[in-house]
């Protein structure tokens, strides 16, 4: 099937978890920025907070797509041994990497956050949401680092994927339950799988960040 659009698939994606509707524990993370509309119609859903989890890859110099390992919310540093041992990269480039990408991600946290503070994972259900998965290099960056904040449940929720990165997180150990929609086969694309496949903006992000905060505060 195809979506409508990210918030059509929001709120499909909100009808499978249900069984975390109005528990006090739980939280859904956006993965920004495609992740956001989606995570919001969830939230929404379920009558749960909202927030994002911003995630930046450290890519190899010179070889930008092959991750090095990840940085994200909350100061966390994921990095892989064998791509950097394999790749030579010495201390000084991980270094210079990591820098440059911290200083995009802390850009974005305050784009998008401005001055709401990150939410307190620990011991907290968190359902972990995207627009969708290719590879799951991102997603899996993103568990990784969640897990250092402690959390009670990781849930990685999302409207498509293909059937093997479906199959890849069910079978990790870090991940507690996955939720996805759609395993397209043959799979092309994220975008395959929506007819409107627009860019989500730094504005849009921020602003259903805004709503969904002002939507809590109401009730």
């Amino acid at each position: 099937m195809a979506y409508e659009d990210r918030g059509a698939a929001g709120k499909k994606l909100a009808e499978a978890l249900l069984d975390y509707a109005d528990e006090p524990d739980t939280i859904v993370l956006g993965l920004p920025r495609g992740g956001v509309p989606v995570a919001y119609e969830v939230a929404e859903a379920l009558d749960a907070p909202l927030d994002i989890f911003t995630v930046r890859k450290l890519g190899i110099p010179g070889h930008e797509e092959l991750a090095m390992g990840a940085i994200a919310t909350g100061g966390v540093r994921v990095m892989n041994p064998d791509i950097i041992q394999s790749s030579n990269i010495s201390d000084s480039e991980i270094e210079a990497v990591a820098e440059e990408e911290r200083q995009e991600l802390e850009r974005r946290e305050q784009a998008y956050r401005g001055k709401r503070v990150r939410a307190n994972l620990k011991n907290r259900t968190v359902l972990l949401i995207d627009d969708g998965l290719a590879t799951g290099a991102t997603m899996r960056a993103a568990v990784t680092a969640l897990r250092k904040h402690d959390p009670k449940r990781i849930v990685v929720a999302v409207p498509t994927a293909p059937p093997e990165t479906a199959a890849k997180f069910q079978n990790m150990d870090i991940v507690d339950e996955v939720v996805c929609l759609e395993t397209p086969s043959p799979f092309f694309g994220v975008g395959g799988s929506y007819r409107d496949f627009s860019q989500t903006t730094d504005e849009e992000v921020r602003m259903l960040l805004d709503k969904a905060n002002a939507d809590n505060k109401e009730s």
